[in-house]
């Protein structure tokens, strides 16, 4: 979280107990922390906890003292769900009770479904040798040939440095469906964590004297690449559309979607250097490289990074992402479709994280919850927000 970010937060959590926080910046801090009371990030994302504790128990226990002395407000006390689960998170169950001035959000309302057929994703590919024959893989299903295993998690490709020199290249193809995800490792070790609705290009290993290549074709990809001093300097390339990325050994991430004419390039650590057409650009840890493709612009951005990568992690990390921007990634790792009836609230902010393990269900009732949306519909494997 940068320090803006950060400064909000601290903000609003001070304006809750405080009476001052509108109804919209309630239900924004109530989510933040509902999607973080089982994470160890609390000192990572606002510093030390039990400083904040402190200064919020304090302002919590002026207002419950000074209640009778409020001008003109409406002292409301914590029954609304909201708001306890709020407190109790905010304090680690130490409060359970707190007054402010707002109106409180309104009660959840029942979810219809009429069928949902909608799953949670899963790890599954599909491989394409040079022959094009295809091979399932998929959690639960071993596939093994004479230089490649797969658990059904990841495909292994073992280590073939020493056939380099006398053997042809031949490529495979990992394409990733929507509703799934897999791990790649290629034969010099680099690990490629491949997000739904993506494929890589690859060989089955490299050659001798030539730069390390592979290509994603689309979708989203994390890299870890072993250094180039393990492969007598020879530099790993991600090739993507008209992007190019050389990297020195480092960790970073490539989206680059069919349907978004934006490519994001992030990096996590160590060094790359990313160029199109006749321009190239060198990137720091935590910065993005964002290049529309169709009019050619780009800029550079410090991000959080754990928000960028936290999805080969088993959640999506969110941080003033707009409904539309969250539901296009939700999309494709349920495979489903995603109207908005009431487009009103296409560009509202939800700040938090979505567990990838969870119902699409329980993901709609935690965006509900804090009052993003006020209902919603399952249909076979289609979402309507309302």
């Amino acid at each position: 979280m940068n320090t803006n970010n950060k400064k909000k937060l601290l903000t609003l959590i001070e304006n809750l107990f405080s009476g001052k926080a509108s109804v919209k910046e309630i239900t924004k801090l109530f989510n933040f922390f509902q999607s973080h009371q089982s994470m160890t990030t609390w000192e990572e994302e606002l510093g030390d906890r039990k400083t904040v504790e402190k200064r919020i128990f304090h302002n919590i226990q002026n207002e419950i003292r000074d209640k009778g002395s409020v001008r003109n407000t409406k002292s409301i006390f914590l029954k609304n769900n909201l708001l306890k689960y709020a407190a109790v998170i905010l304090l680690g169950g130490l409060i359970s009770y707190v007054y402010f001035k707002n109106e409180v959000p309104s009660p959840i309302q029942d979810i219809e479904v009429v069928k949902n057929n909608i799953e949670t994703g899963t790890n599954k590919a599909t491989l394409t040798l040079k022959d094009g024959s295809q091979i399932l893989l998929e959690k639960g299903k071993v596939y093994k040939s004479p230089n490649v295993n797969s658990d059904g998690v990841e495909i292994v490709y073992a280590d073939q440095q020493g056939k380099e020199m006398d053997s042809e290249i031949e490529f495979n193809y990992l394409t990733i469906p929507r509703g799934g995800q897999f791990v790649v490792k290629l034969s010099d070790g680099t690990t490629v964590w491949l997000n739904s609705e993506s494929q890589l290009k690859y060989p089955t290993h490299f050659m001798a004297g030539q730069p390390r290549k592979v290509e994603l074709m689309y979708g989203e990809a994390y890299f870890d690449v072993t250094p180039s001093s393990l492969h007598d300097g020879r530099a790993f390339q991600v090739h993507s559309k008209d992007q190019n990325i050389e990297v020195i050994g480092t960790q970073f991430n490539l989206k680059a979607y069919k349907d978004e004419a934006t490519m994001y390039t992030t990096l996590v650590e160590g060094k790359v250097l990313v160029s199109h057409q006749d321009k190239s650009q060198v990137l720091l840890p935590e910065q993005q490289y964002a290049y529309n493709i169709i009019d050619k612009t780009s800029t550079i951005a410090n991000v959080n990074v754990y928000n960028e990568v936290s999805w080969r992690n088993g959640v999506f990390s969110f941080e003033n992402k707009s409904l539309k921007e969250i539901m296009t990634v939700l999309s494709r790792w349920y495979d489903m479709t995603v109207k908005f009836e009431n487009k009103d609230i296409e560009n509202e902010e939800f700040i938090g994280v979505l567990y990838k393990d969870r119902s699409i269900e329980s993901i709609l009732k935690n965006i509900q919850s804090v009052g993003t949306i006020e209902s919603y519909e399952i249909n076979d494997r289609n979402v309507i927000l309302k």
